[in-house]
């Protein structure tokens, strides 16, 4: 029998702010992104987990604050003494090298014009590998606020917007399943959903909860 042939569809992550489900273990961090006015010195860095939604929030906020959104390979072709707004930088904590002194000089070029630097990053500053001391100590000092691991209820969101991301129609039935079954996990949920639509697409099949089980069990069969 012929392979079938499975079209590589682009996944389409949308950002918008409607798309953000909220639940308790990331109320908090929403409610700290709308009143920058609460930030000390101006400045946030929101920590999380893979997958959390942290790049989500990082495009929300820049958006409404008309910030602008970077990412560490940016920093060194930044005009930094150009810039005379809030900047939000997603995956802060991937910074090294160069990079390093671009971004002390980023903190303080954002600090003089009097807007806000918004940092988002899989772990607290504590735990980068900062060479630079002067970098380390403002990093540092920066108000930290965290999304938690998923609760069912944001497990389940996540895991519909993920689906509804590649196009794809899931019964509740497989989504009430994964939850139960799956590690509690924005990193798993995401490789999960990924196996889920590559094999839907091959067999094509619907996503069903047979189909989801039958992943599942491959899924942890192969480990981490």
């Amino acid at each position: 029998m012929a392979q079938q042939l499975i079209l590589d569809l682009p996944v389409r992550t949308s950002l918008d702010r409607g798309d953000f489900f909220v639940s308790d273990v990331n109320r908090l961090a929403l409610a700290r992104l709308e009143d920058p006015a609460t930030w000390p010195n101006g400045k946030l860095v929101l920590v999380g987990p893979e997958g959390a939604g942290k790049t989500h929030l990082a495009h929300v906020w820049a958006e409404r604050e008309g910030a602008r959104l970077v990412h560490p390979p940016d920093l060194e072709r930044l005009d930094i003494g150009g810039i005379e707004e809030s900047v939000a930088l997603d995956d802060a904590d991937r910074i090294d090298g160069d990079a390093e002194r671009a971004l002390l000089h980023l903190h303080n070029q954002v600090a003089a014009s009097g807007h806000c630097l918004l940092l988002t990053a899989r772990h607290a500053p504590r735990q980068w590998k900062v060479g630079l001391p002067d970098l380390k100590s403002r990093m540092e000092a920066a108000d930290i606020v965290s999304i938690d691991a998923p609760d069912e209820a944001l497990l389940s969101a996540v895991l519909m917007k993920l689906f509804a991301d590649r196009q794809n129609t899931v019964t509740p039935s497989a989504i009430s399943w994964l939850t139960r079954h799956m590690d509690r996990s924005f990193a798993d949920a995401q490789r999960i959903v990924a196996e889920i639509d590559a094999r839907a697409l091959a067999e094509r099949r619907k996503v069903t909860r047979d189909l989801v089980a039958e992943v599942l069990d491959k899924h942890r069969d192969k480990g981490p």
